[in-house]
């Protein structure tokens, strides 16, 4: 069984990223508006009713903008843990899908997730750990400050890896944003710097992921090219496939569960 992994856009605007299986269709996150979820569905000929269910990682705006219009419209289930519930007021009992940290969530038949907590910035934020049927597991982290050992643990071994490369440290350091907000960003309950996460990277990376993802780069902070050498820089050995994703996206696929690896650009 193959899955398929879209990022339809990553950034402090908006951020949401499709899975697909060959019996489901399930979004990380919707933080984009209904009508911009929809076009940029559309850009890769997915109609928006066929999407069964949105997984939310927390409650901040650039992740769940358009999640409660998008699943009225569409009856695409809600999952989220209670916090992130609470927070854009919604009835746990017919509007969401609760679910626990560390516990496994069965979302469609065919694709089940583990919610990993992250710290993030006074949220209730967590990074999933994907199943689609295989014996290959994915994960998709954003909005974090630093790694925890439970999530380092959860990463090795995975064949694909989306993570946040959010800024760089000398570009924030300099930059136009006040000294609180960059304390703020750069704290533990931040984002990951280049640095971090290319360290983070050398720690997990083996043979068996195939795939990795730098995502939630910041526009003002950062530079995909920055982002992209710091990694390569200091991971070595490894042969897989490096990608950045945008803003602007959809850009690409990656698949899962193939006897060999497939990427697709669109």
């Amino acid at each position: 069984m193959s899955m398929e992994i879209t990022h339809l856009g990553s950034g402090s605007r908006g951020n949401a990223t499709l899975l697909q299986t060959e019996e489901s269709k399930v979004l990380i996150d919707c933080g984009f508006s209904g009508r911009q979820i929809e076009r940029r569905l559309a850009r890769i000929g997915v109609e928006p009713t066929s999407i069964d269910s949105i997984l939310l990682s927390h409650h901040h705006s650039d992740h769940v903008q358009g999640a409660e219009i998008f699943s009225r419209r569409h009856g695409a289930k809600l999952f989220a843990n209670f916090t992130t519930c609470a927070h854009l007021g919604l009835d746990p009992v017919n509007q969401c899908r609760i679910f626990e940290a560390l516990e496994r969530v069965q979302v469609t038949t065919d694709l089940s997730v583990l919610p990993v907590p992250i710290p993030h910035d006074r949220a209730d934020n967590v990074g999933f750990i994907i199943h689609s049927g295989s014996t290959e597991r994915a994960a998709v982290v954003t909005d974090l400050g630093e790694p925890t050992d439970e999530l380092i643990r959860h990463l090795k071994g995975c064949a694909h890896i989306s993570i946040e490369s959010n800024y760089d440290a000398k570009r924030l350091a300099l930059g136009p944003y006040p000294a609180n907000l960059k304390a703020r960003i750069s704290g533990r309950g931040g984002h990951l710097s280049n640095q971090q996460t290319a360290e983070l990277l050398a720690e997990i990376l083996s043979p068996q992921t195939r795939s990795v993802v730098l995502c939630h780069l910041s526009e003002k902070n950062n530079a995909p090219h920055l982002a992209e050498s710091e990694t390569l820089f200091r991971v070595e050995n490894w042969s897989g496939d490096l990608r950045i994703s945008t803003q602007d996206g959809p850009e690409f696929s990656h698949w899962l569960g193939q006897a060999e690896a497939e990427i697709l650009t669109r």
